[in-house]
């Protein structure tokens, strides 16, 4: 008997002390799930914004297709401007418009705002066409810091992705 009363009263002690969660433990795993949650966050802006370049490379692979139809049907002229070749209204994934720059409207000897390498030379013959990335500014080297995330289509088209990648 004396023997069941105390198995009773451990039985009554365990009991109640499963019931609650102490401060500590409650802490514990908000701690958790704050670190939890600003690492799938940080993914998940990463995700967001890699993805957002992905759509802008490939809307100037569209344009650049655009103007080399142009080109074929007009004795290898330029369009002038991006409405030429219906992709006038055509936005970037930040809500900018894309930058097209024919070489032919240039006037003078200098580069002027062609787009540069680290060599400062242009990175294109004919056009240029890009979009001015998340920052929406951008100048013409290519290593200055307000053109570093901007997307681009040099080498004539045989390279388009983000400008540090070129």
């Amino acid at each position: 008997m004396r023997v069941l009363a105390r198995h009773t009263r451990l039985g009554r002690y365990a009991r109640h002390r499963a019931r609650g969660v102490t401060l500590i433990e409650l802490l514990l795993v908000i701690i958790i799930a704050g670190v939890l949650s600003s690492l799938a966050i940080s993914s998940y802006s990463k995700y967001i914004q890699n993805a957002k370049s992905t759509k802008a490379a490939g809307d100037l692979g569209k344009i650049k297709l655009l103007i080399d139809a142009f080109r074929l049907n007009n004795s290898d002229a330029l369009p002038l401007t991006l409405a030429e070749v219906n992709a006038g209204a055509m936005r970037d994934p930040w809500d900018n418009n894309y930058v097209y720059l024919n070489f032919s409207t240039i006037t003078g000897m200098g580069a002027g705002p062609k787009r540069k390498d680290h060599n400062l030379v242009p990175i294109n013959s004919a056009y240029d066409l890009y979009s001015k990335g998340p920052d929406g500014d951008s100048v013409a080297p290519l290593t200055a810091a307000k053109s570093r995330d901007d997307i681009i289509l040099a080498n004539d088209g045989g390279f388009i992705g983000k400008a540090s990648d070129y």
